[in-house]
């Protein structure tokens, strides 16, 4: 099993809002550091994604894989990977709370990599790469209101 790494980050926007920017996988790669295509291959009956493809270009860090979207909601968002070329295990999920007028994030990942990496910079790699997703998650909703 992958270990669990959690940030949060306040974005002054409403739930439904970022839900919204979060939904627009086209939009990807105008604002995802490194997120180089998206294709969705499979929508709910709600209009949401049930499957997407995402390719990634980050430096070191390349890979294509096919994320199911389990729950889409005002108050979270969970996925997990269908299939990956670098990852075997992959659990995420966005958690929304409302904070007066803005929307605290909070963002949990557990990643499993095929090749195995040492803990330390597993660690460091999470951090960096979930406050980049963050931080342009926050950039991208304030910017679109």
């Amino acid at each position: 099993m992958a270990d669990e790494s959690t940030q949060s980050i306040v974005i002054d926007a409403a739930p439904s809002e970022i839900v919204a920017v979060i939904a627009d996988f086209d939009a990807y790669p105008a604002w995802a550091n490194g997120m180089k295509r998206t294709e969705v291959l499979e929508t709910r009956a709600d209009g949401y994604a049930a499957q997407v493809k995402f390719n990634i270009d980050q430096g070191p860090i390349k890979d294509e894989y096919v994320l199911a979207y389990d729950e889409w909601s005002p108050r979270r968002i969970s996925w997990h990977l269908v299939k990956g070329q670098m990852q075997k295990f992959q659990e995420g999920s966005y958690v929304f709370t409302e904070r007066g007028g803005s929307t605290e994030v909070t963002y949990t990942l557990s990643v499993q990599l095929v090749v195995p990496m040492i803990g330390l910079f597993r660690r460091k790699a999470e951090k960096m790469i979930m406050d980049t997703a963050l931080k342009e998650l926050k950039r991208r909703v304030e910017n679109a209101g």
